[in-house]
């Protein structure tokens, strides 16, 4: 009978894994999107393929050591032996043969689970029929937030989303500033969110809940806070979410919109209850504030040919980026970049302590057609 200290032992061992395995969150291998599904499939097999190998060699490995040990006089010692046909044909052809397995499987997945390519199949067993209909939400990743449009109920929201299950969603995702990347682990992979780009996502949930989203590409300061809540609800969930934004909402329009751009950490969740007509698309292309040249404007000047001589005039409206100051004389904000140097970025100053160099008796040549 055991001892009564090793039944305690023993059940404090077991309350303690326990414990720490509850506070696993595992939800890249148990997702409720059937797109995180296929992914979670394609690890598992790929892992497995692998281990074909990696165990087999790990054992050999392991047996080797034990049979050929000096002490056991029994093994074969054959000091002549260097090559043996049927050993090679084994040690080229299973490698090869999942190599060949891995690249069909990473072919066919590649365009399978393309983000841009729309959902055919709700899940394994429901495929996409025409009387499906999808919902769009554009996303915008901000400094340090997420914003959200729904352009088929005119509302937005900051931090917070929310989609019906079973219920395919097209993404088109940007950004305002720096790069970032879009990732609701429990509903599919991650896209990354650029500004001036649009890239898009295909995806849908699969069971109702509420899931976390966050971006998986550093971005400042705030980044670590850079998460929001997704929730997947049925259709009466998803109307009633729709009609308590509109309901405690604001407007969102140009105005909102730039102050609402500012970096922030630990943004709460905003409603809007309406949008500025034009608002994401003006995002979208880096054109919110008034006088700014929209991308597309510029595109079609560079597919015309260039604007020539008058262009120069085009430079105040091709500055973007005005998060961290209102105007030349505002202070920085606590997240821009100051130099050790003193003196502000791009500023005509001398650093301190340097002293200002001499221009040279010459120009510097940038003509990369006459350099050798």
């Amino acid at each position: 009978m055991p001892k009564p200290y090793s039944l305690a032992g023993r059940s404090t061992i077991a309350v303690l894994l326990l414990s720490v395995l509850s506070g696993c969150n595992m939800v890249v291998m148990s997702p409720s999107g059937d797109i995180a599904a296929q992914q979670r499939d394609l690890i598992v097999i790929s892992t497995v393929l692998m281990l074909l190998i990696i165990v087999p060699v790990l054992f050999l490995t392991l047996f080797f050591a034990w049979r050929y040990r000096q002490s056991n006089t029994a093994a074969k010692y054959d000091p002549e032996w260097h090559h043996s046909t049927g050993l090679e044909v084994i040690i080229w052809s299973a490698p090869l043969a999942i190599i060949i397995a891995l690249g069909a499987i990473t072919w066919v997945s590649t365009h399978k689970l393309d983000p841009y390519r729309p959902l055919d199949r709700i899940d394994a067993a429901r495929p996409v029929t025409e009387e499906t209909k999808p919902i769009t939400v554009e996303v915008v990743a901000l400094d340090w937030k997420w914003l959200f449009f729904y352009p088929e109920y005119g509302i937005a929201t900051v931090n917070e989303m929310a989609a019906p299950v079973d219920v395919p969603i097209n993404f088109k995702i940007t950004a305002s500033s720096v790069m970032n990347s879009f990732y609701v682990p429990a509903l599919a992979g991650m896209i990354y969110a650029m500004p001036g780009m649009q890239t898009k996502l295909h995806a849908v949930i699969n069971k109702a809940g509420e899931y976390e989203g966050l971006s998986s590409n550093y971005s400042g300061d705030g980044f670590s806070h850079m998460r929001f809540k997704f929730h997947g609800v049925d259709q009466a969930g998803f109307d009633a979410w729709v009609a308590r934004v509109k309901q405690n909402g604001t407007m969102l329009n140009r105005d909102a919109y730039l102050k609402l751009e500012k970096p922030s950490v630990k943004e709460p969740v905003r409603y809007y209850a309406s949008v500025e007509n034009g608002l994401y698309e003006a995002v979208l292309n880096m054109c919110v504030r008034e006088g700014q040249m929209c991308m597309k404007d510029m595109m079609h000047i560079d597919m015309m040919g260039g604007a020539g001589v008058e262009s120069h005039e085009n430079r105040a409206k091709l500055e973007h980026d005005n998060r961290h100051t209102g105007g030349v004389t505002e202070a920085a904000a606590p997240a821009a970049t100051f130099p050790e140097t003193g003196n502000p970025a791009k500023s005509e100053e001398p650093a301190e302590g340097v002293k200002e160099e001499q221009p040279a008796a010459e120009p510097m040549n940038h003509d990369m057609h006459k350099t050798h």
